[in-house]
């Protein structure tokens, strides 16, 4: 099925199912994914196992240029965002000055739209670093990736790339004490000879025990919307969500937000 790359290191706005009036930046290239998972899902595309040369990141000072500009056109236009989003092309936290990004963008934000939060949407393979750590304790909107439990059902949707261990990913969750939110993708089909669901009870059973464990500040539940690179999945109904998101609040008393 078709998919898409962000063509701009600075995007939209757009609206956000999850996250309102979204300035989306993008701290990979233009033109090819750079990421620590390859999802089944992902809206864009595979992700490149070789190259025939190195990708080229967007500079910290190109990064902050552009951010610039943007939010000063915006708010000469009388535009405001609700939040300024770390997204795009792959996994914004493998970029090497992810830490010092976030802190220009946070200063740039408060000169411009203080108002405004700061979002990353992370996969959550790169938390073993304690700066990117110590970044996203700094913003307002720290979402990280858990589509699952299971590693075996992990290795089906997320398709790590090098080294994954969920054990290691979820004592590193716990260091935000918190101040995080798990973001998780339900989904249903067929990829590579195996079936896929992880709705299914033992998934939904193993899955609220590791938030019982992290007791994040909210999730957000959702399933896909836009085409996949995978053709052989099917999204999760409205009602199953619902129901999902109905045993976090019960079960744990944890705020849940969900995107049909």
């Amino acid at each position: 099925m078709s998919t898409f790359l962000f063509d701009q290191t600075i995007f939209g706005p757009v609206k956000s199912r999850r996250l309102g009036v979204s300035l989306g930046i993008n701290l990979l290239p233009n033109n090819t994914k750079v990421c620590s998972f390859d999802c089944i899902y992902c809206e864009c595309g595979w992700t490149p196992h070789k190259r025939e040369k190195k990708a080229e990141l967007p500079s910290r000072e190109i990064v902050a240029r552009l951010l610039r500009e943007k939010l000063e056109k915006m708010g000469n236009a009388g535009e405001a965002p609700d939040v300024l989003t770390f997204a795009g092309n792959g996994e914004p936290t493998l970029h090497p000055d992810f830490a010092e990004i976030i802190d220009d963008t946070i200063a740039i934000r408060d000169e411009y739209f203080p108002k405004a939060r700061v979002a990353v949407l992370s996969n959550s393979t790169m938390l073993h670093r304690p700066n990117v750590v110590e970044a996203l304790k700094k913003v307002d909107d720290n979402i990280l990736k858990l589509d699952s439990a299971i590693p075996e059902t992990i290795q089906l949707l997320d398709c790590p790339l090098g080294r994954f261990h969920l054990v290691e990913v979820i004592k590193n969750m716990k260091k935000f004490d918190g101040k995080l939110t798990i973001q998780t993708m339900f989904i249903r089909g067929e990829f590579s000879g195996h079936k896929i669901d992880n709705t299914t009870e033992e998934e939904l059973s193993a899955w609220l025990k590791l938030l019982a464990n992290i007791r994040p500040e909210r999730v957000m539940i959702y399933t896909i919307a836009r085409d996949t690179p995978s053709q052989n999945l099917t999204k999760v109904s409205a009602v199953d969500l619902d129901k999902i998101a109905a045993r976090v609040h019960s079960e744990l008393d944890i705020d849940v937000q969900v995107s049909g």
